[in-house]
């Protein structure tokens, strides 16, 4: 009589059946050698581990022009980060996601930062609560964005239905200077989120943001940009402009699995138009 199949033998038997179950690894066909099967489950295992915890980390968002030493629009001083910084580099602001994340609040409400007048043909402060895009068929509500312990921009939450946010230490829309709102391209859980097709826009395309105060400030696309993130000009996305201008941010290019975010951003600039 042959003895049984030893338990490490069952114990890898079970493994597979558990992830044929899920749908993991295919049905057939069976591997005769117990080592050739640990092998091939401890593989699909890492490799469904490696991708979902790639996916799912949260990116940065690039830094404002204050960590570079650029002078930000609309301020006269770089801004200091918010709050008491978390494990997670993100400030004690805002509220808590589900992915146990602190972010930005969830709505601008602040009319009081900055100049109160309109200048250099630019219109009077007040803080924008909607941005309507409709060639890519955008048309989301703004939450308000600050900055992270280390200088970095804070971002939305990381879910599919999360609203853009605006940087509250840029010029409102509308207002003379750089105004920048940024927003997610997708999520692991959800896919497509709200700046997922922001690479699309073309020159001449228009954008809409109405404000508090029941204005809408519209602008007209310039310039779609892909930087690499270690090539971030935030000198030029951030810029001091004398005129009324619009930059919106998001991630793009290849996703770096080992580092858990894309390599680039993608930046579309627009200016005021009447």
């Amino acid at each position: 009589m042959s003895p049984g199949p030893s338990v490490g033998s069952r114990h890898t038997e079970a493994v597979i059946a558990a992830l044929e179950r899920a749908s993991i690894v295919e049905r057939s066909p069976r591997f005769r050698d117990p080592r050739a099967a640990a092998l091939a489950v401890a593989l699909a295992v890492l490799g469904v581990l490696t991708t979902v915890l790639g996916l799912t980390t949260e990116d940065a968002a690039p830094p404002p022009a204050a960590s570079t030493g650029a002078e930000i629009p609309g301020s006269t001083t770089a801004p200091a980060p918010e709050g008491e910084a978390t494990a997670s580099g993100v400030t004690t602001e805002g509220v808590t996601t589900e992915e146990g994340t602190t972010e930005a609040s969830a709505a601008p409400d602040d009319d009081t930062d900055g100049p109160a007048d309109g200048d250099a043909g630019g219109m009077a402060r007040s803080v924008p609560v909607r941005l309507r895009i409709p060639a890519i068929e955008v048309n989301t509500e703004l939450m308000s964005l600050g900055l992270r312990a280390d200088g970095t921009l804070q971002v939305p939450p990381l879910r599919g239905d999360a609203p853009a946010g605006w940087y509250r230490h840029s010029p409102t829309p509308g207002e003379a200077g750089a105004s920048v709102i940024a927003g997610h391209v997708d999520t692991a859980r959800d896919g497509a989120a709200v700046f997922y097709r922001l690479r699309e826009l073309g020159v001449g395309d228009r954008v809409e943001v109405r404000r508090k105060d029941g204005s809408t400030a519209r602008f007209a696309v310039t310039r779609v940009a892909v930087f690499a993130k270690r090539d971030f000009p935030s000198d030029q996305v951030y810029a001091t402009v004398p005129h009324a201008g619009l930059r919106l941010i998001t991630c793009g290019g290849v996703f770096d699995r080992g580092e858990g975010s894309y390599r680039s951003n993608v930046v579309v600039f627009a200016d005021a138009v009447t």
